[in-house]
């Protein structure tokens, strides 16, 4: 009898197991897993320049193609020129840290019509002149007020009096770089030129600097940017700009080579879609500076998961 009823009840599961395959193969379309295959025969080409900004966000785009989508995306740094020319000549496919109206203008003038420009994936960026207004820790003085305070000046019109304190020196990041033309304009504009230098780099020794002349309390002025994760380690501030040649407020907008839409579709409507906050990013660029980049591409499969209902937003009706 018992023997009878475990035949009976493995021949009922079975047909259960067999109903349920049937029924999920009945409810995947062949058009999506046909798009499926092809797409993961394609690699995309993003090409980017190494400062934190645009390694969180091309890391970013990366894991969300690959694990989404099933694309394969290659990463290339580059130098900011480059990425524009690389893109613009269809040596590579997409860029996704073009600085606009301001900083890459020039890029956009020589490059423009050999690309197109999906829109911003980030609003409310800044670059110009930035200076640290504490110094580490809780001091105070015999009144009890702080005496945390380091860099008192607000505007870059006062670097001129306080150049000694500066020793005469504006740290900076590569030449490429649009901040860097900026602040050569900004030198002639406020007549500095005579007082100060520029010393380029690149990011990674301009960070450096950074931090060891404010653990040693000395005044320190460089060719900052937000987003950046530095704003969250320490009191910055922009000088103000009052000729305005920092610009105001930027966005930083996707560009693709012209056939990017014919080869890459999928890829072209999440792209267009993709659009993250200041805070956002700047949370998976200090997720990446605290792991000291070992793992950006793990951190940005972690942001992907803290932040599922975005990821969702941008790939719904194509997955």
């Amino acid at each position: 009898m018992n023997a009878v009823y475990r035949s009976v009840m493995l021949a009922l599961l079975a047909g259960v197991v067999v109903a349920g395959c049937t029924r999920g193969e009945e409810q995947v379309d062949p058009e999506v897993l046909a798009r499926r295959e092809a797409r993961s025969e394609q690699t995309i080409r993003l090409v980017y320049p190494e400062w934190s900004s645009e390694t969180a966000s091309a890391h970013l785009i990366q894991a969300v193609l690959q694990e989404r989508l099933g694309y394969r995306v290659d990463l290339i740094s580059v130098d900011a020129e480059a990425m524009w020319s690389r893109v613009a000549s269809g040596d590579a496919d997409m860029l996704a840290g073009a600085w606009l109206p301001v900083t890459h203008r020039e890029y956009l003038r020589q490059y423009g019509d050999e690309v197109e420009d999906l829109g911003p994936n980030l609003e409310g960026a800044r670059i110009g002149l930035v200076v640290p207004t504490m110094r580490p820790g809780r001091q105070t003085d015999a009144t009890g007020r702080t005496g945390r305070d380091l860099v008192s000046i607000t505007a870059i019109p006062e670097m001129a009096e306080r150049a000694d304190e500066f020793r005469g020196r504006i740290i900076g990041i590569e030449s490429g770089a649009g901040v860097v033309a900026r602040t050569r304009e900004a030198l002639d504009v406020y007549d500095l030129d005579r007082q100060f230098h520029l010393v380029e780099s690149d990011e990674a020794h301009m960070v450096d600097r950074v931090n060891e002349a404010i653990s040693r309390d000395e005044w320190v002025v460089f060719t900052g940017w937000r987003p950046h994760w530095m704003f969250e380690r320490h009191n910055l501030r922009f000088l103000n700009d009052p000729d305005g040649v920092y610009g105001g407020e930027e966005a930083v907008h996707t560009m693709v080579c012209t056939r990017f839409g014919d080869a890459y579709p999928d890829a072209y409507e999440v792209l267009d879609r993709m659009q993250w906050s200041l805070e956002d990013l700047e949370r998976l660029m200090r997720w990446i500076q605290e792991d000291d980049a070992r793992d950006a591409y793990g951190q940005a499969l972690r942001w992907i998961d803290v932040h599922a209902e975005i990821v969702d937003e941008w790939v719904v009706g194509i997955e």
